[in-house]
């Protein structure tokens, strides 16, 4: 397995429209499409656009939306994941999203993908000189929180989000300083 963080191309299109039909008409976290989608040419010419925007730290962007790198976990060529790494937190991040967000294609889950994905966004938290990050799964999603717990991440809370559109959110810390991160 060579996992590697790519930014939205179009010379994966195949393999992302895959990716993103397996996911079926929801959310897709860390994937920066907003539901439903449809998985073709111009959804993608958006997304790399969207993608291109958020991650200029230059450029103004509306008042709901932070600075953001998109990436696609991708393995031997294929689309198997996705990483959304915010490089700030606004009050709804703070509260739900956290700085990152991924998910895995059912497909490719249990093989190690999102861990290996999380420790890339830690890597990208690293470079830009973040002490900690905020990383937030639904309670019930064992597989996730298990994942941020491998990644050194410590229990903040879990909070009722029905109001938000979630269920229960458990809300991680991950120290970039510590001792786990100076074994890197």
């Amino acid at each position: 397995m060579t996992v590697e963080l790519v930014r939205p191309t179009p010379a994966l299109f195949d393999s992302w429209a895959s990716a993103v039909a397996e996911f079926g008409e929801g959310h897709v976290d860390g994937s920066g499409l907003q539901a439903p989608v449809t998985p073709d040419r111009e959804t993608l010419d958006a997304l790399i656009a969207k993608s291109e925007l958020l991650a200029d730290t230059s450029a103004e962007l509306p008042d709901d939306s932070v600075h953001n790198d998109l990436y696609w976990i991708v393995d031997d060529g294929e689309v198997v994941g996705f990483v959304s790494f915010r490089h700030e937190l606004n009050d709804y991040l703070r509260e739900v999203g956290g700085h990152i967000g991924y998910a895995v294609r059912a497909s490719r889950r249990r093989r190690g993908y999102a861990s290996a994905g999380l420790e890339l966004a830690l890597d990208r938290a690293r470079e830009l000189g973040l002490d900690r990050v905020l990383v937030t799964c639904d309670d019930d999603n064992v597989g996730s929180y298990r994942t941020i717990e491998r990644a050194g991440g410590v229990l903040q809370d879990v909070r009722d989000q029905s109001a938000r559109g979630h269920a229960m959110l458990r809300r991680y810390w991950i120290d970039l300083a510590g001792p786990r991160a100076q074994a890197k």
